[in-house]
């Protein structure tokens, strides 16, 4: 085998050329693709770029706290001392606005309560004397019955029984029993509607149940009381519907002459 002049030439300058690349610490296999290491280094560097190391997170906090105490630096004690003035004052303009709120709605409460009670009250008095002109109406007939039985009880006491020639006793006294019924089933009448007579014979003068007519000079009572009743009164449930008419006793002055 024969070897060309130029070829040789061509060998040895590619042996030193590769002795040049061993000797500065590369082969010709590095120059054509990156090392391990290399890739490392890379990927570190891309990922500090795109995150960011501790360290520059702690610089950028401290350079955050230090920016708000520069704020607060800022910030004179008179100024400090004005805002917790200011807001104490708002503090206590909302209590002052709460309280005036409670206020009013108990107020408006108590207005509606008592609203309410009147109500049920004025609905029971409605209930209750719904009847009392019309059991006013009937009293006067109530006092007819009672004078025309005590009449005819005082008249009937009075006649001769032994010389009744014509029968009429009897019929008399079926009159007499059908009065005192009639004047006996009113009063139960007016009793279930709450209507009830009294009378206040030896009772003290009361001017919001009786109505004094005459005054009876009589010094074997007690002055001011009743002593004459001329018309019974009437009250319907706890309201006087009509006060009783009286005589009412006075006291006797008695002057004494020196003889």
């Amino acid at each position: 085998m024969q070897v060309v002049p130029g070829q040789v030439s061509l060998l040895h300058h590619s042996a030193l050329n590769s002795s040049a690349f061993q000797w500065f610490g590369f082969s010709s296999s590095a120059s054509a693709q990156p090392s391990e290491k290399e890739t490392a280094q890379t990927g570190n560097e891309q990922e500090d770029k795109a995150e960011g190391t501790p360290a520059d997170q702690t610089e950028e906090f401290v350079s955050d706290e230090k920016n708000k105490s520069d704020l607060q630096s800022d910030l004179t004690r008179d100024d400090l001392v004005k805002l917790v003035v200011e807001k104490e004052e708002l503090v206590k303009l909302k209590e002052e606005e709460h309280e005036k709120m409670k206020d009013t709605v108990l107020r408006t409460y108590a207005e509606m309560e008592n609203a309410k009670e009147r109500t049920r009250r004025e609905a029971e008095n409605t209930k209750k004397f719904a009847i009392q002109n019309f059991a006013k109406s009937l009293l006067d007939v109530a006092d007819n019955l009672g004078r025309a039985s005590a009449a005819a009880r005082e008249s009937f006491s009075k006649i001769d029984t032994s010389n009744d020639a014509s029968g009429s006793i009897p019929q008399l006294k079926t009159l007499l029993e059908g009065v005192e019924m009639t004047e006996k089933q009113l009063t139960e009448v007016f009793k279930k509607f709450g209507i009830e007579k009294y009378n206040p014979i030896n009772e003290e003068f009361d001017p919001n149940r009786h109505n004094a007519v005459f005054q009876v000079p009589d010094t074997s009572k007690a002055m001011d009381h009743v002593a004459v009743v001329l018309k019974a009164g009437y009250m319907l449930h706890d309201r006087v519907i009509r006060p009783a008419e009286v005589g009412v006793t006075v006291s006797v002055n008695i002057e004494k002459t020196d003889k």
